[in-house]
């Protein structure tokens, strides 16, 4: 089928919900992640010290998607209805049949829990059994060694290194190391995917997904 461009859907699996991003979630994010520097730490900025900045933030962030250049989900935690993080769509190309995963964050609570690991699965079978897509792609900073081998484990694949690729916001500079997924990967890497979920009660983000997976 012809590739289709993400839309703000609404994604429920066991353990998560995710539903478009709006400003009515600033509350239940700050109260996640808010003030936390090792949630924020691989995000390109400091963390958020009050809810008006964390709304300035979510701003910055919707404002993308009116543009158009990112589609992005709050993640709600099923059991609680709060929502915990947030994920997006970006780097779309429908032509291409192209995407990327990426701006991932998630309170600490929820490290080592099924988030991570559900919301990827929720995304990645939307991106390639309902939009048609080939490719999905994720990247993250050179030194989150912890993000890097939490994508290895969703079975995307290293591509390589985009040397001196962005300025961090303590003005030094990141490498970007970049994996993906084909569709041709999809199958494999969804039942790894699912059997993790399986093996986990409240689920399994298997890395304490400070991903700035973007």
């Amino acid at each position: 089928m012809p590739a289709q461009r993400p839309a703000p859907v609404t994604l429920t699996g066991r353990h998560v919900t995710l539903v478009p991003l709006t400003m009515d979630h600033a509350e239940d994010l700050f109260t996640a992640g808010g003030r936390d520097e090792e949630v924020w730490r691989w995000q390109g900025g400091p963390a958020p010290q009050s809810p008006e900045e964390l709304r300035a933030t979510m701003r910055a962030l919707l404002g993308e998607a009116e543009r158009g250049t990112y589609v992005p989900y709050a993640v709600l935690h099923r059991a609680s209805g709060r929502a915990v993080g947030w994920t997006s769509f970006m780097d779309i190309s429908v032509p291409d049949e192209r995407l990327e995963i990426g701006w991932t964050w998630y309170g600490r609570a929820f490290w080592r829990s099924a988030v991570n690991s559900e919301t990827k699965l929720l995304l990645m079978t939307y991106a390639f059994e309902e939009l048609g897509m080939g490719r999905v792609q994720l990247k993250t900073d050179h030194l989150n060694l912890r993000s890097q081998e939490a994508i290895a484990r969703l079975g995307a694949q290293r591509e390589g290194v985009l040397r001196r690729h962005r300025r961090r916001h303590d003005g030094t500079w990141r490498d970007t190391v970049y994996f993906s997924l084909l569709a041709d990967d999809w199958p494999e890497a969804k039942k790894r995917l699912a059997a993790r979920g399986e093996r986990r009660s409240d689920g399994m983000a298997e890395c304490p997904c400070v991903l700035r997976c973007s």
